[in-house]
């Protein structure tokens, strides 16, 4: 549980953001709503574990992917071939009905000069991932900010994804994905490295 510190601190960066009893009060309304009673047994403690999983779903707003890529690595001896992350595992939750996104991305960018640790593409993958999203966004979202921090020769990003906001409600087509991509430098102007690249994600 926050200390009252911890929480004077978090209203005093945004005083619009509601505290955590705001929170789980919301949560009961809506299972009320839904047709069940928040005080039986099983649903009393449910409120707070929901709030609980929401601040572990939307982590990425507390997160800034810049700083991520800070921290890089000169010492490369020349290297300017491709680096791609593959298959980097991620939930999300759509933007649109809160339903889950569960999906993999494929990341890959050519230094110009400086390289930074592999774990970091994975980590600015997941402070995306964990904010309310659309794929096409946070797709531009990794490679737009990979592009900018290292400026290197060149980034494609790939993700594939199902959507539950289609595949257990709504039009209910399950087994279906939706992949997006975005290329920017030589993965956009030469083929043969576009190519390369998409040759690993598929």
């Amino acid at each position: 549980m926050a200390s009252n510190v911890q929480v004077l601190e978090r209203h005093a960066a945004d005083p619009d953001k509601p505290d955590r009893a705001e929170v789980e009060a919301a949560f009961r309304t809506i299972i009320r709503w839904a047709g069940d009673d928040p005080d039986r047994d099983g649903l009393t403690e449910t409120p707070g574990r929901v709030a609980r999983a929401f601040e572990e779903f939307f982590v990425g707003y507390s997160q800034d992917p810049v700083a991520i890529l800070q921290k890089t690595f000169e010492e490369i001896e020349g290297y300017d071939e491709m680096i791609s992350l593959r298959g980097i595992r991620f939930e999300s939750h759509c933007e649109h009905h809160m339903a889950p996104i569960i999906g993999k991305a494929w990341v890959a960018y050519i230094p110009n000069g400086r390289v930074v640790g592999i774990s970091k593409l994975a980590r600015v993958v997941e402070v995306y991932a964990k904010r309310l999203q659309i794929q096409e966004k946070m797709t531009a979202q990794i490679a737009n900010t990979i592009n900018e921090v290292l400026k290197p020769q060149g980034v494609a990003v790939i993700i594939k994804a199902q959507h539950h906001c289609m595949t257990t409600r709504g039009i209910h087509k399950p087994d279906t994905d939706l992949v997006t991509s975005r290329m920017l430098g030589c993965f956009r102007d030469n083929p043969i490295t576009r190519q390369e690249f998409i040759s690993m994600a598929v």
